[in-house]
């Protein structure tokens, strides 16, 4: 299932604001921390990853935008070089960009 361009933009907001607050949240449980002089690594690598999915998931987001903005749908195999739907061969590389499926025996 493909989400429209009006899903993509909210849920690229949502994750943007979610991003914001976690960041925001970390540092402030950083700060406390500190001023306690009571680090809880543990506690603060949880927060971190949390984040990271978050951060991640929103790259995700900004990467089918922009796909979905320029026309492009992948990369290259062979040089990375970006391509439109429905491309056969590369046009930097002039590499295959169809996945050869193995003959049954």
């Amino acid at each position: 299932m493909t989400m429209s361009d009006d899903d993509l933009h909210a849920r690229r907001d949502a994750l943007a604001a979610r991003v914001a607050d976690l960041t925001w949240d970390l540092g402030g449980l950083a700060y406390e921390m500190a001023i306690r002089d009571h680090f809880r690594l543990d506690v603060l690598v949880k927060r971190a990853a949390i984040l990271q999915e978050a951060d991640a998931e929103l790259g995700e987001v900004e990467r089918l935008l922009h796909m979905q903005e320029t026309g492009t749908t992948g990369a290259c195999r062979s040089c990375g070089a970006v391509h439109s739907r429905g491309a056969v061969f590369c046009w930097q590389c002039g590499a295959g960009l169809m996945e050869v499926q193995p003959a049954a025996p």
